[in-house]
């Protein structure tokens, strides 16, 4: 007769190797369902950094869940009004500060260009113009939706160490860039929440050289929007007007005059 102990004993091991079978299998799947876009830096960013960017995306409702959200818009601390077609690259953004309308596609750049009330027409000005509207785009954007392009193109990644204070208790990533957007020479630290792990404060480096932030904002007031959350409290500013759905595209399609 097998001695119980022993059998008790097994039936143990096998349950604990059962359940840290389990607990690894979400860390697995969320790598293999939040593929780095085409020119992410996987090779010189740091393994843990892209393991906390795998939970952030999944903490923000997933990557499923953020490629089926086509239209996004929302007014950028009053100073601009985007709409965005993530499918097509459309955009429309109404300045509030002067008179300017530019409707647009990011990735071919066409498109047209409204200027105190009148239609752009001389191709150089146009150009000039459509180059403004996309920075706008690229700036704005990013104060949106910067948790989900945490594995862009260009973007590397690495583990800075943990914050850990009265009011934070957060995981820290350095995003650096190689030859994207407008200003490739920036950093930012990008703040982790430890347990819901949802990014709750960021800072902003003019160069990846600075030791001290231009500016330290938080990142609160997390709302569903359809299938993913969006944040748009960054301190005494705010994104407001935050709205997803297909209804959007009427406005991305009707005329700037």
């Amino acid at each position: 007769m097998k001695n119980p102990f022993y059998l008790t004993l097994l039936f143990v091991v096998l349950v604990l190797f059962a359940c840290e079978q389990k607990k690894d299998t979400p860390a697995a799947t969320n790598i293999e369902s939040n593929p780095p876009a085409e020119g992410f830096d996987a090779e010189n960013s740091d393994a843990k950094a892209i393991a906390i960017a795998d939970e952030v995306m999944e903490a923000m409702g997933g990557r499923a869940a953020y490629d089926s959200t086509r239209y996004l818009s929302w007014n950028f601390f009053g100073s601009r009004k985007h709409w965005w077609d993530k499918e097509t690259g459309d955009v429309r953004i109404e300045s509030q500060r002067e008179d300017f309308k530019a409707r647009m596609n990011i990735n071919d750049m066409s498109g047209e260009v409204w200027k105190d009330g009148n239609m752009l027409a001389q191709k150089d000005t146009l150009a000039k113009y459509l180059d403004r509207a996309k920075s706008m785009w690229i700036n704005d954007s990013y104060w949106l939706v910067m948790p989900f392009k945490l594995k862009d193109s260009g973007v590397t990644l690495k583990y800075e160490g943990e914050e850990i204070s009265d009011t934070l208790q957060a995981d820290i990533l350095e995003l650096t860039f190689t030859e994207v957007g407008k200003t490739p020479e920036n950093k930012y630290w990008v703040y982790v929440d430890k347990k819901d792990r949802l990014v709750n404060q960021w800072a902003f480096f003019t160069t990846a050289n600075d030791t001290i932030p231009r500016f330290v904002l938080p990142w609160k007031d997390y709302k569903n929007h359809g299938s993913i959350l969006l944040s748009g409290n960054r301190g005494r500013s705010k994104l407001s007007e935050i709205e997803v759905g297909n209804h959007l595209a009427r406005v991305l399609e009707a005329s700037l005059e």
